[in-house]
């Protein structure tokens, strides 16, 4: 069996996917692809995923792109734990979660606050405040409302780690390297709890990114 994720080590997206194989048991290959050099939009890699970004899949010559279609198909495909709810409602909370960060939480979190806060000075320049304060707000915003979702304790949905954990992690690692998005997760109080108690499972660990 061949199993190979393309994207970078240090994108959220490819994270995710990276969680999900670590979570199932499954070995892999990582071929990194650099999308902040350029490397997204060679040929080579827009073959495997037109629009040009990250993560991209293959599983013995069947291919995928866009995060949640693999890590739904890593779930069902591979044996191992469940990283999906058995029940209907518990599934539809576990989708909406993910397409809210997706949807809104990836752009303010990482393209806005930590691109601002962590990035732009790591590559000499000086952030912009008012992009800054636009991520924050709508960062704000979508604390709140998955705050108001999760089922509270060490996992986001009922029932043990699903693919909304997986999600949501890696958007919260780089948002909890920001003073302001520490701040605004440990006013969460949920949040807080559930990310004390999944930064340190083993998957989580072996797959956190280097910066610098």
């Amino acid at each position: 069996m061949s199993v190979t994720l393309h994207g970078p080590a240090y994108s959220t997206y490819a994270r995710t996917a990276r969680l999900a194989l670590e979570e199932k048991g499954v070995e892999y290959t990582l071929a990194e692809v650099d999308i902040l050099t350029g490397a997204s939009h060679a040929a080579e890699h827009l073959a495997r995923h037109p629009f040009g970004k990250v993560p991209a899949f293959d599983h013995d010559g069947f291919a995928l792109f866009e995060t949640f279609a693999i890590i739904r198909y890593v779930d069902e495909a591979f044996a191992g734990p469940a990283l999906q709810p058995a029940d209907t409602q518990g599934r539809a909370r576990m989708t909406q979660i993910c397409a809210i960060i997706d949807s809104y939480g990836y752009k303010a979190i990482i393209g806005q606050l930590f691109w601002q806060l962590a990035i732009v000075p790591m590559q000499g320049g000086s952030p912009d405040m008012d992009v800054v304060e636009a991520g924050l707000k709508t960062t704000e915003q979508v604390l709140d409302v998955i705050e108001g979702l999760a089922a509270g304790g060490d996992t986001l949905c009922a029932g043990g780690v699903s693919l909304a954990d997986l999600f949501l992690a890696p958007v919260v690692e780089y948002l909890s390297m920001t003073p302001p998005g520490a701040t605004a997760l440990a006013g969460r109080p949920k949040l807080n709890a559930w990310w004390a108690a999944i930064q340190t499972r083993p998957s989580i660990v072996k797959t956190r990114p280097k910066l610098g």
